[in-house]
């Protein structure tokens, strides 16, 4: 497995805008999982062009006799559920950016040392995207080359850092889901969006931090998003019994323009 702050870059040449679409909590398994329209969003990202995927964990249920989950009321077993996920992104495995891991995949670590999104990367072929806690993406791109007075240059690259990791427990209220995202977000330097799950709260803001530039005797307030990723699970069972507000299901869509650095978030 690749050290977490290996970063995973991608280049994608011609200058034109990518959008990409961050997913967790996909839950297969679960019997509140929105299944059948997973497997549709997958074929209709594949069918899409400059469409691609960042995987933050949870993608199944992984329920185990110690866990909160109750396996005896999956529709299938943990080692069919990462199966079937890998069956799924399989026709958009070329759309995939990156892939780590969420807490229901860890309770297999602790119990049997085994990483179900680990398995799924290397079914696809995909080892070299995993991350074990946190990935950081480098994303560059219009790298197309002209020639100037018989030296080879480059025409202007916007590039894009992205982190993303599956993130913790942040409160019942999407006020303390928000503080703990932005108060995680302060403490790295250079990146452009920081992208979590776990709460199922979708949400998005966009706090600034101030950037001295000694070298250009500069001062700049330096924005970053964070994309708080939505869950694919109807509502009921686990989030019915312990009383917990519904969340509605609402994809993002962040999209990276090739001609200028410019991030559009749309939800």
């Amino acid at each position: 497995m690749l050290p977490d702050f290996e970063m995973i870059r991608h280049q994608f040449p011609g200058g034109h805008d990518i959008t990409i679409i961050p997913v967790a909590d996909v839950h297969l398994g679960s019997p509140e999982c929105m299944e059948q329209e997973f497997i549709k969003f997958v074929q209709t990202v594949k069918e899409t062009p400059n469409v691609y995927l960042v995987l933050g964990g949870d993608l199944i249920d992984n329920g185990t006799r110690s866990s909160v989950s109750n396996p005896f009321r999956a529709t299938m077993p943990p080692n069919q559920q990462k199966i079937e996920m890998a069956e799924i992104l399989k026709p958009a495995s070329d759309r995939i950016l990156c892939l780590i891991p969420g807490n229901h995949e860890a309770r297999s670590g602790k119990d049997a040392d085994d990483d179900p999104v680990y398995d799924i990367a290397a079914k696809l072929n995909l080892e070299h995207l995993y991350r074990e806690n946190i990935a950081f993406v480098h994303i560059q791109l219009g790298v197309d080359k002209y020639k100037s007075g018989g030296r080879t240059s480059s025409d202007k690259r916007p590039a894009y850092t992205l982190v993303v990791t599956h993130g913790s427990g942040a409160g019942v209220l999407t006020g303390g889901a928000v503080n703990k995202a932005e108060r995680f977000g302060y403490v790295i330097d250079g990146m452009d969006a920081l992208i979590l799950g776990h709460t199922h709260k979708p949400f998005t803001t966009q706090p600034g931090k101030i950037l001295i530039d000694p070298q250009n005797h500069t001062v700049r307030v330096k924005p970053f998003k964070v994309i708080s990723m939505t869950s694919w699970l109807n509502y009921g069972g686990y989030a019915a019994r312990k009383m917990l507000s519904p969340t509605s299901h609402c994809l993002h869509t962040l999209t990276l323009r090739g001609n200028k650095k410019e991030m559009v978030i749309t939800m």
